[in-house]
């Protein structure tokens, strides 16, 4: 076990299929449910993540391990931007991500357990390709994270169990655009023009965070599972590098070398809590019914604000990014049918907000919409003791205006007007062993 953690972090790539940048797909087994029924189920050994209390379930030495493909589409339609000469519309921002997961459980003894996970419970990454009208506004804009969550579960009872987890979790952050449409003014870049210059963030840190939960077996046919995990607070360093997209025509524009170095980078983040309520009821051998209710506190990002920490600017702001997020709840129901002894058959529908208020604070970095999850799975189980799951969703997102004007600041960025089409297809497989 270990060795795990070295093997795959580096693998982690986070794109956002859930509102704003999360990410609930820490399994391909409730895919093809929606992730309806996710702190009730306790199918395998994810429940981990979903709800530490659901470990009670499994007996034995659980181990559960999986992938999901996240391919989103982000396709911006300009309709009278103030960009200067910066033109297009960008081409597809949205790119092909991959979500890997593990968990370990284990039961010690009858009435305790202990489990680890890893995932990733935030990601984001847009691109879009040149030319493009919002490239003042975001050229690149790519969030991973990586989670380790060790858990405990105790069986309080047959009616009553009840689980707690820590969450060590790095975040890292990649944030390019071009320098805006107009000129800069002083300093090593002076005189080249903006849209010739391309600004590139890093920031990254590591935090601790907790989970819990408890289940309740109500009877043989219902389950009733609430979850909770914290809000994690980041404080983010890094740096800003600043050079010419073209050295030759900026030193040619400007006559100067076009290189404008490096600076040191702070800011802090918080990212939000969640709340999770869920339920499964049999309604016979073969018909089963999952149902999901989650509530997401996305207003602990306002806006998020890097400042310099080195150099002549040092102590000023160097990005703001105005995202004057909402709370957001998302509402799932699934179904599953059994076939036979080795054949299940999923099904899902889910709603999810979004926190972006409007075409005001919708950003070319993130141009989320409120979304309506369909989804269908599988699950073969080969053997009484082993189960393969695969599911595929399809997300239906809502059209998003945008309306986006930076133009009031310094360096001019411009007004970003426009009409986002968003979708995205996520396809999961995940295998699930007991011993």
């Amino acid at each position: 076990m270990k060795l795990i953690p070295a093997l795959v972090l580096g693998l982690f790539s986070g794109y956002a299929s859930a509102s704003g940048f999360q990410l609930i797909e820490q399994s391909a087994s409730g895919l093809g449910n929606a992730y309806a029924g996710s702190a009730a189920s306790a199918e395998n050994a994810s429940t981990i993540f979903y709800n530490p209390a659901g470990m009670t379930k499994l007996k034995g030495t659980n181990f559960s391990g999986g992938v999901t493909l996240v391919k989103p589409s982000f396709k911006f339609q300009n309709e009278g931007s103030s960009t200067g000469s910066l033109t297009g519309n960008g081409g597809d921002g949205g790119e092909l991500g991959v979500i890997p997961n593990f968990y370990f459980s284990k039961e010690l003894t009858k009435e305790l357990f202990f489990g680890v996970g890893f995932g990733a419970p935030f990601g984001l990454m847009t691109e879009y390709d040149s030319p493009w009208a919002g490239a003042a506004h975001s050229i690149k804009f790519d969030i991973k994270t990586y989670n380790i969550n060790p858990s405990i579960a105790w069986k309080v009872n047959e009616q009553v169990s009840l689980g707690f987890g820590v969450n060590w979790q790095k975040f890292e952050a990649e944030y390019t655009r071009l320098g805006g449409v107009g000129t800069v003014v002083g300093g090593p870049l002076n005189g080249v023009p903006m849209n010739l210059i391309k600004s590139t963030m890093n920031l990254s840190d590591t935090a601790w965070g907790w989970n819990a939960g408890a289940l309740f077996t109500l009877s043989e046919a219902t389950k009733v599972g609430f979850s909770y995990r914290s809000a994690i607070k980041y404080e983010l360093t890094g740096d800003v590098a600043l050079g010419a997209t073209n050295p030759a025509a900026a030193a040619a524009a400007a006559g100067v070398a076009a290189n404008g170095g490096a600076s040191n980078l702070k800011a802090d983040l918080k990212l939000p809590d969640t709340y999770i309520i869920s339920a499964t009821q049999k309604l016979s051998d073969q018909w089963e019914l999952l149902g999901d209710v989650s509530w997401t506190r996305w207003s602990t990002i306002p806006k998020l604000d890097v400042y310099r920490t080195s150099g002549a600017a040092n102590g000023q702001l160097a990005q703001s990014m105005d995202t004057d997020f909402r709370d957001t709840w998302r509402v799932a129901l699934g179904a599953n049918y059994q076939y036979n002894s080795e054949w299940k058959f999923r099904y899902g529908i889910a709603y999810d907000q979004t926190p972006v208020k409007g075409a005001a604070t919708r950003l070319a970095s993130l141009p989320d919409n409120n979304r309506l999850w369909l989804s269908f799975g599988t699950q073969y189980k080969p053997s009484k003791d082993s189960a393969i799951d695969v599911g595929v969703a399809y997300l239906y997102v809502k059209d998003g205006k945008s309306n986006n004007d930076l133009s009031a600041g310094y360096p001019d960025r411009g007004s970003l007007n426009g009409t986002y089409k968003d979708s995205a297809w996520i396809l999961g497989a995940q295998y699930s062993l007991a011993f």
